[in-house]
């Protein structure tokens, strides 16, 4: 299956860029903005396009001190909110 190994990949570069430019002031971070209705899928999912767009939102408005090297989205498990998410 392609997705598997792609979504690997996309950790292994996430992480990879965050290390590399740690001391430049610049973040990396993965987004997963949950499963949302979209043209890709049939408008199936179960979030709005906005609630998804939250998340890069959140990663691109992160302060200075903010973390990198991280997954960081919609957190089913959770009740639904946002944190960081395992690998």
């Amino acid at each position: 299956m392609p997705y598997p190994s792609s979504k690997a990949a996309l950790n292994m570069v996430t992480a990879m860029y965050a290390k590399e430019l740690r001391d430049t002031g610049i973040k990396v971070n993965a987004a997963n903005p949950g499963y949302c209705a979209t043209d890709l899928n049939g408008r199936s999912g179960f979030r709005t396009p906005k609630q998804g767009a939250e998340v890069s939102v959140h990663l691109a408005t992160l302060p200075e001190d903010g973390p990198s090297g991280q997954l960081w989205g919609f957190q089913m498990d959770d009740g639904g909110g946002y944190g960081v998410l395992p690998w």
